[in-house]
């Protein structure tokens, strides 16, 4: 059991969060919740030992293992991805090296009788019994089954990490830490840079293989799958709940109804001892009440409120053109890159209103089919923008197209038109810009804040075909929700790539899949399709 005691963090004399205490169980599954700035992955970096609380401490046995995925990526590309993933295993080397050097002090030292020389037999037999327990464990086929379990292929396994995209870095590192078998697995938005089928791995390993568990996450489905219990950090307090995220949110909702009853009814009581107060006050029959109403009301503790998130903006986009009866049409396509065939003859026909989506695993072709539709890159065979098509584009690197020159505000304003101008501070603010972050320029925004603004600058635009390569990265759950509701709304052609199965339900009537270099057309919903493959994939785990 870790137990994490008397947290409180300061910054720059503001309080992140106060006196805050609770047990991490073994086996416990916990989603960490709360809103953007509310401390989640400071709580979490304490915990792992990154970073040290202003006071309190976290306390864990002196055996436990508590292994960290944050959200920064690997950064030494010195080795294999097979070499680097085996890194996990660093500690049976240390162990053995350890035995070696105390097998041999035993040899050469004669003091049998001694103190020191029984404490040495004593940590020979100790730390023996832990290596040799693990002498069974075939560490290649762990490793193996590890990584392509994430998604490689076996070839890639002899390939230099620095080949690979950040994506597949943050994947080496989450195979290290699976691999290790920690007491403690602590992930930060771990579903933001692995397809589908991973997630689906992700998720059958930690419910099933792993010990306890806490993450932090904007996936919804991922994180009710894998929780039994909630810990929700908001206004430098933590609430605790014994259920999944889905739960959580009915029992706060119940929470805050009972806080806000009782909060009127202390401010009426506050109102009614002032009240008093001014009435009697130099009345000198009534001066012991008044003192003594004076006193309640300096010790009082006022009643707060939670938080809440006011996500009811109504967003649309603006009217477009009308575009002809086929936005996209794809004849006989091939794209390679020197020897390797990423797909071949595809061909699709996206008609005017449709909702569809490209899933498939990472590397077979999804943004690569983006890039032709958008005439970004070179191929073989027929690809067709319709007549009167106005695209909306979303790329993953989008935040680099923005002027680092504007504002926030200015970036935004610049392309509002009519009565949704009156609404831009409360758009930004539903993309977690508030209060002065509007006057910041560009420039200074992080990789976060520049992929958030970007999307709130495409929502303002008017178009009829909307192209959307990973939208959700970095965006919060509120944020998602405003997002799904107008693209719900959106009555123009969408297309939509995104590994977040809550984000995906209900926004799409055809799938297209990009698999072993073809691609494949479905014409169910993805709810369906997503559906179907859960289960073929939990098959194929039963089967490995």
């Amino acid at each position: 059991m870790i137990a994490i005691d008397g947290l409180t963090v300061e910054f720059s004399g503001k309080t992140l969060f106060h006196n805050i205490s609770f047990f991490i169980n073994p086996n416990d599954k916990i989603a960490l919740m709360g809103k953007n700035g509310a401390g989640k992955s400071t709580m979490m970096k304490i915990i792992a030992g990154v970073n040290k609380p202003t006071r309190g401490h976290v306390r864990a046995p002196k055996e436990a293992v508590i292994a960290y995925l944050p959200q920064h990526l690997l950064t030494e590309d010195d080795c294999t991805v097979f070499e680097e993933a085996s890194k996990a295993f660093s500690h049976v080397s240390a162990m053995k090296a350890e035995m070696e050097r105390l097998n041999h002090e035993m040899a050469t030292r004669t003091d049998y009788d001694s103190d020191e020389y029984m404490k040495l037999i004593e940590e020979v037999s100790e730390l023996g019994e832990k290596y040799y327990a693990l002498e069974d464990v075939n560490f290649d086929a762990e490793v193996e089954k590890t990584l392509v379990g994430l998604g490689f292929e076996r070839e890639d396994f002899t390939r230099p990490t620095s080949e690979f995209s950040g994506g597949w870095r943050m994947r080496i590192e989450l195979a290290k830490i699976l691999l290790k078998d920690p007491d403690l697995i602590l992930l930060d938005e771990p579903t933001n840079h692995i397809d589908i089928e991973s997630v689906v791995w992700l998720e059958n390993f930690l419910i099933n293989k792993a010990k306890a568990v806490m993450v932090i996450s904007h996936d919804k489905a991922f994180i009710d799958n894998i929780t039994t219990r909630t810990v929700e950090l908001t206004m430098g307090k933590i609430y605790d709940y014994k259920a999944n995220y889905t739960h959580y949110l009915q029992l706060r909702e119940e929470r805050r109804t009972h806080q806000l009853k009782a909060y009127r009814e202390q401010q009426k009581m506050i109102a009614e001892s002032k009240q008093f107060i001014e009435r009697f006050k130099g009345t000198y029959s009534k001066t012991n009440q008044v003192n003594s109403v004076e006193r309640m009301l300096e010790k009082l503790e006022i009643i707060e409120v939670d938080e809440v998130d006011n996500s009811a903006l109504k967003l649309r986009f603006p009217p477009s053109v009308r575009s002809g009866d086929y936005p996209v049409t794809v004849d006989g396509l091939s794209k390679s890159y020197d020897d390797h065939v990423v797909f071949k003859d595809a061909s699709m026909t996206i008609k005017r209103g449709e909702k569809v989506c490209f899933v498939g695993r990472n590397g077979e072709g999804k943004s690569t089919m983006i890039k032709a539709i958008m005439g970004e890159i070179d191929f073989e065979g027929r690809c067709t923008i319709g007549h009167n098509v106005k695209v909306g584009y979303f790329a993953q690197n989008e935040a680099a197209k923005l002027d680092p020159e504007l504002t926030v505000f200015q970036t935004v304003d610049e392309v509002a038109e009519g009565e949704v101008r009156t609404q831009l501070k409360t758009i930004l603010g539903c993309f977690m810009f508030s209060g002065d972050d509007i006057d910041k320029k560009v420039s200074v925004l992080s990789g976060g804040e520049r992929t958030r603004l970007a999307m709130v600058k495409l929502l303002l635009e008017p178009v009829n075909l909307l192209i959307l390569d990973e939208p959700t990265n970095h965006l919060d759950l509120k944020s998602k929700d405003v997002l799904k509701e107008a693209l719900l709304n959106f009555d123009g052609t969408l297309i939509l790539v995104s590994h977040d199965r809550d984000f995906l339900q209900g926004l799409s009537q055809k799938v297209f899949e990009f698999k072993n270099k073809r691609v494949i057309e479905h014409f169910e919903t993805i709810d369906d399709f997503l559906a179907r493959n859960r289960m073929e994939s939990l098959k194929e785990v039963e089967r490995k």
